[in-house]
């Protein structure tokens, strides 16, 4: 009867420490499940507003192809036109902001394609090494005469079409030279005049990738300084360094929204608008490195166990906030008061902060606080000059008479962080 029960007790143990492994592994298999639940939403999120971004460019190429085969076809004649859609496709392909530039490359690589494969054909004929030398000698003499990368690209494929389509096709290569004139300019015509994008709006769908993951990196390293969790402020810092993707693609709406605005008689009017938003563009790239050096030294500072303000936490959120509140503004075509306000208010915080005591990791932080605030109301519209007045004044707020007085400091206070 006794080894009966010590079977059952031995039995019973092993079953509940099977269903503690159970439980623990339908944890584990649950919360991985929900990662990726989470991954796969961010991802669909992510390509669906690719999408969006696409879309105005998507229709242009598609209305210039068309227009590029009727002019062509129609109107000169030509009863294959195909470089003609080719080259008006290339054209939009580019980088905003540089098809004025890329249709002069198409005409200049055409030309020397042309030019050297002609050349080659009648001094040694065609064949497989004569294609060879053809596309070599159209490549160095491109680079030798300092062509960009397009003109060379577009030399050489010119080439290897004279040379592999003259021997069946006649006369190819003034039509070739002509399509690609008339596929550049209907590329231009399109952009400038018959669908011109509206500028503002590209700007602003652009610019919320980047902003939104400023501000979504700065909130998570303020709740890591809440709970001197080192792992997710790293976590931030990591995210936020892999932002060449965001930054890339605001950069390159402004110009192309600066070409629109120059190109197109329809969008004129928003140049003034355009100009701020350009000037932006350089104080934000600012205010993302140097938030990383402030997420960085979050980490050290959490890491050694210097000491952590409740101040400190809050200025890096009101950066956060400010971050947004620029975003919306900027979207809403607003002078971004608002985001100016957070600003020094995160600065204002960032003083308390110093005031209280901190380490030499938490100086930095609070010196990036104050130099981050700082791009900021640079980015808002504000002076360099004008806005690092603002934070002193901001930062000084504690030494006026009848500001309340905070404890001794914990550690001997280092001189106060420099702006910007």
């Amino acid at each position: 009867m006794t080894v009966a029960r010590r079977g059952l007790s031995r039995l019973l143990r092993r079953d509940g420490a099977r269903d503690g492994r159970s439980d623990v592994d339908t944890a584990r298999i649950a919360g991985t499940m929900a990662q990726l639940h989470h991954r796969s939403k961010a991802t669909l999120r992510d390509r669906l507003h690719r999408v969006r971004l696409s879309l105005g460019l998507a229709a242009q190429a598609g209305l210039a192809a068309g227009l590029s085969w009727v002019a062509a076809h129609e109107l000169l004649g030509n009863p294959q036109p195909v470089f003609a859609p080719i080259s008006a496709v290339g054209t939009l392909a580019v980088s905003v902001g540089q098809r004025f530039r890329r249709t002069i490359e198409l005409i200049l690589g055409v030309g020397v394609g042309v030019f050297v494969g002609d050349l080659l054909i009648y001094l040694l004929g065609t064949g497989p090494w004569q294609l060879g030398l053809v596309v070599t000698s159209a490549i160095v003499l491109t680079v030798f005469a300092g062509g960009s990368v397009a003109i060379v690209i577009q030399a050489a494929a010119t080439a290897v079409l004279i040379v592999t389509l003259s021997p069946s096709v006649e006369d190819l290569e003034l039509p070739r030279f002509i399509d690609a004139i008339v596929g550049g300019s209907i590329a231009l015509l399109v952009t400038a005049i018959l669908l011109p994008l509206n500028p503002l709006r590209v700007l602003n769908r652009a610019a919320r990738p980047a902003l939104d993951l400023l501000a979504a990196q700065l909130d998570a390293a303020a709740d890591g300084l809440r709970e001197r969790d080192a792992g997710k402020i790293q976590s931030a810092l990591d995210r936020l360094r892999d932002n060449k993707e965001e930054l890339a693609t605001f950069s390159e709406a402004i110009e192309g929204a600066k070409e629109t605005a120059l190109l197109s008689p329809a969008r004129w009017h928003r140049r003034s608008e355009l100009t701020h938003y350009a000037e932006a563009a350089e104080p934000i790239d600012r205010a993302m490195r140097n938030s990383g050096t402030l997420i960085r030294r979050a980490v050290t500072l959490v890491e050694d166990d210097e000491p952590v303000p409740e101040p400190m936490s809050d200025a890096v959120g009101h950066l956060a906030e400010a971050v947004r509140l620029l975003q919306k503004e900027f979207a809403q075509g607003e002078e971004p008061e608002q985001a100016r306000e957070r600003s020094l208010r995160a600065v204002s915080e960032a003083g308390r902060a110093y005031g209280d005591g901190v380490g030499f990791s938490g100086s930095v932080v609070v010196a990036q606080v104050r130099t981050t605030a700082s791009d900021l109301l640079v980015a808002s519209g504000i002076s360099q000059e004008e806005a690092n007045r603002l934070v002193r004044r901001s930062f000084g707020e504690l030494d006026r008479p009848g500001a309340p007085a905070g404890p001794e400091p914990a550690v001997q206070r280092p001189t106060a962080p420099p702006v910007g």
